[in-house]
């Protein structure tokens, strides 16, 4: 398959480019006249490649700010795209009534778009309100900033962001607050680096604890294993389920979804083998990851994992967190 042109979308959206998005398509080519689930729908970049190949679309979002984008979509493609408004952990429940489904594609973390806007407060490279709520409810970075015990803290920081130095800038971070409020994004990048101290050509010192802080607002990690086996549920024997995920903690989890045993013990040759439960998933792909090129267009895509597998005829597994290595806050 050749290199597709990067679809365009409105100019509200700034630069926002769908990583591995030829991989996306391939996973779950052919695409003509199929039913397909875009649980993630963002800028409608997947969404807008899926339909231009002939699928017929249902899109999904929390994001209220993303509706431009879908109203565009559905003046371009009528009859051919739906939006729903909700998470992508409903996704059968938000699909009910609208035919078999074929595939679903979730593209897990925060978009370009996000980041770019300073008042949702998701960069620490431009200053805005320290908010990171995609959906606009619930208790924001902030609250969790200016809340939190040290310890609880410093947890959080090192589960969700892998930060070694999470202890220390948990005591920067309190200590600054019990002079004033911590209220902005460049205020608590500034503490941060103020903390540990930055390297140069070293990232930025506060992108793991701003990792961290966002996934805990918007409860990412459990909304990621309720999607998971959502879709599950949803797909029959045949469909297709693709994944990008953005960092080590996701990628873990969707590697363990789709092959359970990878998760397990091994087991000994010298023993009685254990049965292993019937497989949810087949013609699992190996991981992909994007080229030298899509690096060159677009330097966010870096860490991004593409992973997909085939559903079989097995039925599906009730929703649970065990094996998948979840990480978890010590003390919550």
């Amino acid at each position: 398959m050749g290199k597709r042109s990067m679809p365009e979308v409105p100019q509200t959206s700034g630069p926002h480019v769908p990583v591995l998005l030829d991989e996306v398509i391939a996973a779950l080519s052919p695409l003509a006249g199929k039913r397909i689930v875009d649980g993630t729908f963002g800028a409608g970049g997947y969404s807008r490649a899926l339909l231009a190949d002939g699928a017929e679309v249902i899109a999904i979002d929390r994001d209220p700010s993303v509706l431009p984008f879908a109203e565009a979509l559905d003046q371009e493609f009528p009859g051919q795209f739906s939006f729903v408004a909700g998470t992508f952990s409903e996704l059968d429940d938000l699909s009910a009534g609208r035919g078999k489904i074929d595939s679903v594609v979730l593209d897990i973390g925060v978009s370009s778009m996000q980041l770019d806007e300073a008042d949702r407060g998701f960069s620490f490279m431009r200053d805005g309100p320290l908010d990171m709520r995609m959906g606009a409810i619930g208790q924001s970075a902030a609250d969790l900033v200016n809340t939190l015990e040290t310890e609880a803290l410093a947890n959080l920081l090192y589960a969700f962001g892998e930060e070694r130095k999470s202890r220390r800038i948990a005591q920067f971070i309190v200590a600054a607050r019990e002079v004033a409020p911590i209220v902005t994004t460049l205020e608590l990048a500034r503490i941060i680096e103020k903390s540990i101290g930055r390297k140069p050509g070293d990232a930025h010192p506060a992108t793991r604890s701003f990792q961290a802080l966002r996934i805990a607002v918007n409860a990412e990690f459990d909304q990621l294993v309720e999607g998971l086996f959502a879709a599950e549920r949803l797909l029959e024997e045949g469909g297709t389920l693709a994944v990008i995920s953005f960092h080590s903690l996701e990628d873990r989890i969707v590697k363990r979804f789709f092959d359970p045993a990878k998760g397990g013990p091994a087991q000994s040759r010298h023993l009685p083998q254990v049965e292993t439960a019937a497989r949810r998933w087949e013609k699992i792909a190996k991981a992909i990851k994007p080229g030298s090129e899509e690096l060159a267009r677009n330097p966010r895509a870096r860490s991004s994992i593409l992973r997909s597998g085939t559903r079989t005829v097995a039925d599906a597994r009730p929703t649970s967190f065990e094996g998948l290595g979840m990480p978890m806050v010590r003390g919550t």
